[in-house]
């Protein structure tokens, strides 16, 4: 009896089993808002870097925020992230047999929510921070001219020789995954599952029901709040509930045209690209910041508008188009991240060198 009610526990896990195209498609869901996102935020910040700039300066740590706030919400609500509940998905905490477990309505239980949390907003915070970092290292280790004489400097030289091994065996930690979950040889597609207590599983009739039912049972057991304390407690969930639902129902339409977006560069449509790219060269950005600091263009076009010398080593920034010295323009685009002349904002990875027939 005991093989048997274990053989119905195998079998009923395998049924609501997602197949590997389900989580694939979920994972690049929210893969994909963040690009579509900072592109948006780098032109606004193009258009007026004033009040805009500060939106690119912070992105990163924005967009955590506002997908803490998210993430957090979907966990304790329906059980699953933002792109898992999209995908009609659900987060079952391992152990739970088929007839305990828990309707998606009731939310994860606090430490596998928490331990969600981390793996889904904190690591790829993290992770994205330290690829700048490395991009950085790399870049300023590959122009720099002076042999590595400190102890720092040939540790990091280290560890920048390092990291893609390190880069590569992690990913391939996911793919041996993945490969063993296609093969039904695991429960989880991706190891951070595993290591937060959970498992992905397909909503069911009853989970669709009490989501359906659930605002509507929120409303009627609501009840006023008695003193000062609670009512600021409840006006808080209520502002947190109302961001939160505000942020995925923006995130379900942005979803829609991120489709539109794939269907409209696919190469189907290259001709239409083409025909728009084939105008006129526009002519150079204005000048966007008038302080005393931001140096004019002078009338000699070989002349560097920062050291005002003939240009040495042709650098130009590929986010204005103009051109300056290289050790002039990557100074200033590493302490100011932005463009000398227009403000646009700059990173030193848009440096492009220049190179005459002669050279």
């Amino acid at each position: 009896m005991a093989e048997h009610g274990a053989h119905i526990t195998a079998a009923s896990a395998v049924d609501d089993q997602p197949s590997i195209f389900e989580v694939v498609a979920q994972d690049s869901l929210m893969t994909a808002v963040r690009p579509a996102l900072q592109h948006v935020v780098k032109v606004l910040a193009e258009s007026n870097p004033a009040r805009y700039g500060f939106l690119w300066r912070w992105f990163d740590e924005i967009f955590t925020l506002l997908d803490l706030l998210l993430q957090q919400q979907y966990l304790s609500k329906t059980s699953a992230s933002f792109s898992e509940n999209f995908y009609g998905l659900k987060r079952i905490v391992m152990g739970d047999t088929h007839k305990l477990q828990r309707l998606a309505s009731a939310g994860l239980p606090k430490k596998q929510l928490w331990k969600s949390v981390m793996f889904l907003v904190l690591l790829p915070y993290l992770k994205v921070k330290l690829e700048k970092l490395i991009s950085s290292l790399r870049e300023e280790d590959e122009y720099s001219i002076h042999p590595p004489t400190s102890r720092w400097k040939r540790f990091y030289r280290a560890f920048l020789a390092a990291y893609p091994f390190v880069n590569m065996a992690w990913e391939g930690w996911f793919l041996v995954q993945q490969l063993r979950y296609i093969l039904g040889k695991a429960q989880h597609h991706s190891p951070l599952l595993s290591l937060a207590g959970v498992r992905l599983g397909r909503l069911t009739v009853q989970d669709i029901q009490a989501l359906e039912h659930k605002p509507a049972e929120a409303s009627m057991m609501q009840q006023p709040a008695g003193s000062v304390g609670e009512k600021i407690k409840s006006a808080l969930k209520q502002a947190v509930g109302g961001a939160a639902s505000c942020l995925s129902t923006g995130l379900s339409v942005s979803v829609f045209f991120l489709q539109f977006l794939e269907w409209w560069y696919s190469s189907g449509n290259q001709e239409t690209i083409k025909s728009l790219t084939a105008l006129p060269t526009p002519p150079p950005p204005v000048h966007l910041d008038y302080n005393s600091d931001s140096p004019l263009l002078p009338q000699m076009k070989t002349v560097c508008p920062l050291c005002r010398k003939n240009r040495v080593n042709d650098t130009v920034l590929a986010t204005s188009g103009y051109v300056f010295c290289y050790r002039c323009v990557f100074n200033y685009v590493r302490n100011h991240r932005a463009c000398p002349i227009t403000g646009y904002p700059t990173q030193v990875q848009h440096l492009i060198k220049l190179y005459s027939p002669e050279n």
